[in-house]
């Protein structure tokens, strides 16, 4: 996990954005631990979500209250969506399950981040293990992830 955490700590870095990364000793894996851990609303919560379009990976940050409607993630991709088996996200992502971050991905993926975390501040986000995180901001968020604001959300 240690190489997962520091492709995220370089990310950040050669961004210029703060390191902080946030170790906790309890998962941070879901939306709902990830907030209780840190101690903030779940929709302040970015969860990274990873699909496959043929075998281009795309990244949905969404809020953590949210679903992702694939229909609209297709739609804006331009191809079908899939849910990936976890062995096809560690290999082209770089992280596991419960640790994937915005940032720092083995291979560069579309990104598409959820409008409805505009509106939050600061925002949490995976950073690259199942108990760890990093704040930052939405504007941020967008710049660290190469994203474009979408509306994912069901």
């Amino acid at each position: 996990m240690a190489g997962s955490i520091d492709r995220v700590r370089a990310a950040l870095r050669d961004a210029a954005h703060d390191d902080t990364i946030v170790t906790f000793p309890a998962s941070t894996r879901t939306a709902a631990e990830a907030a209780a851990a840190v101690g903030c609303a779940v929709a302040q919560i970015a969860k990274s979500l990873v699909f496959r379009a043929g075998e281009r990976p795309v990244l949905v940050i969404a809020s953590g209250t949210n679903r992702v409607d694939t229909a609209k993630v297709a739609s804006l991709v331009g191809s079908p969506v899939d849910r990936p088996d976890v062995r096809w996200v560690r290999d082209v992502t770089g992280f596991a399950i419960g640790g994937v971050s915005p940032v720092g991905h083995l291979t560069p993926p579309v990104v598409l981040v959820d409008q409805d975390l505009a509106a939050l501040d600061p925002i949490w986000a995976a950073a690259g293990a199942p108990d760890t995180v990093f704040r930052t901001g939405f504007a941020d968020l967008l710049t660290l992830s190469g994203g474009r604001v979408a509306d994912i959300a069901e």
